[in-house]
């Protein structure tokens, strides 16, 4: 029986040697995979990680707190537009204001969170969704923030402009290595928030929050830090969108975006980083790449084109990526509950007995 006996032991990255090896060759992949994969899958992974940043920090919401939000797409946007406009109207550095762009995303996850205390179920998912259209509507009619037209992204200079220091990441390549360094900070930094005090709070307040509090965890405290938190997070991606596609608008952050990223939480796993992981990879893949033009996925794609021009119309095939993306969910909810994360727990526990 593997017993830890530190504290030390517990959020330690590397439990073995396996994991390290394993680790490494991970990484040297992701270092060495722009080098030689194409320019839109530079593009796709940018993409990618950015929402393995959101999922992971809605997860420690959703999965590991068991508060349901459907406003990230909010806090998303506060990131986005913090980052472009503190840059862009006050030359602020792009560390200083992703990372103030962030708090202030915190900070309105704080403000969602007190509601949290009265509120649990579809009622508090129904309050965090009038969040997120509210903070849309906010942006699309206040002039400050670009209204309808949008906002144009200034250039990602890691420089400093008052010191005459200017390093301008321009192409998807660049901009790579800066959003894998972040993201793997920001993963890493959710793990181990798990193991802490604070994210045992969360789990106990998951399980039963009368019984948390019996036991002298500050309801008030942590339900409303288990949404600063998530929000940091989506405000971190968020930040990190916006250079990706060089322009937005309001409606980039529209309801259906912050759907999105439930189905991400769920179809990865509730409740593990892991989970937030995969099923980032997956949606996101799913969406911007093998189900973007469904008449081109092999074998499958003729077949759906088919179907379209007898019962639906052309254009209605584009609604096929959003009800496959459904169909996956309500198939992981029915046959595997734990989602993507518990078919890789079969698949080790499968291969460490094999042949027996």
């Amino acid at each position: 029986m593997d017993m830890k006996r530190d504290y030390y032991e517990d959020i330690r990255l590397f439990n073995s040697g396996v994991v390290l090896f394993w680790t490494v060759a991970l990484m040297l992949v992701l270092f060495t995979l722009p080098l030689y994969a194409p320019n839109y899958y530079v593009y796709l992974l940018n993409i990618i990680m950015v929402h393995i940043i959101l999922a992971v920090g809605l997860n420690i919401l959703v999965g590991s707190t068991g508060q349901i939000s459907l406003g990230h797409a909010g806090f998303f946007a506060i990131g986005a537009y913090g980052t472009a406009l503190l840059m862009a109207k006050l030359q602020i550095p792009f560390v200083v204001a992703l990372l103030a762009a962030a708090f202030i995303a915190a900070f309105f996850g704080f403000i969602l969170g007190l509601p949290a205390l009265r509120l649990e179920g579809p009622y508090l998912a129904i309050a965090s969704l009038g969040f997120g259209l509210t903070i849309t509507h906010i942006i699309g009619g206040v002039d400050l923030f670009g209204g309808r037209m949008g906002v144009k992204v200034p250039p990602l200079d890691l420089g400093i402009s008052q010191l005459g220091v200017s390093w301008v990441l321009k192409t998807d390549f660049q901009k790579y290595y800066l959003i894998l360094i972040i993201t793997i900070l920001m993963v890493v930094g959710a793990r181990n928030i798990l193991k802490t005090r604070v994210g045992r709070s969360f789990v106990a307040i998951r399980d039963s929050d009368i019984a948390a509090e019996v036991i002298g965890v500050n309801l008030t405290i942590y339900k409303t830090l288990a949404f600063a938190v998530s929000a940091f997070y989506a405000g971190i991606a968020g930040g990190l969108f916006g250079f990706i596609l060089g322009f937005f608008d309001p409606f980039t952050f529209n309801m259906i975006l912050s759907i999105i990223f439930l189905v991400m939480v769920v179809v990865g796993g509730l409740g593990t980083v892991s989970g937030g992981i995969m099923g980032a990879c997956l949606i996101t893949y799913l969406q911007y790449d093998l189900l973007k033009n469904i008449g081109e996925v092999p074998y499958f794609g003729a077949f759906m084109v088919t179907i379209s021009q007898l019962w639906f119309t052309t254009v209605g095939l584009e609604n096929f990526s959003s009800m496959a993306i459904g169909l996956i969910m309500i198939g992981i909810i029915i046959f595997e509950p734990l989602g993507m994360f518990g078919i890789w727990i079969r698949m080790k526990k499968y291969w460490m007995t094999w042949p027996f």
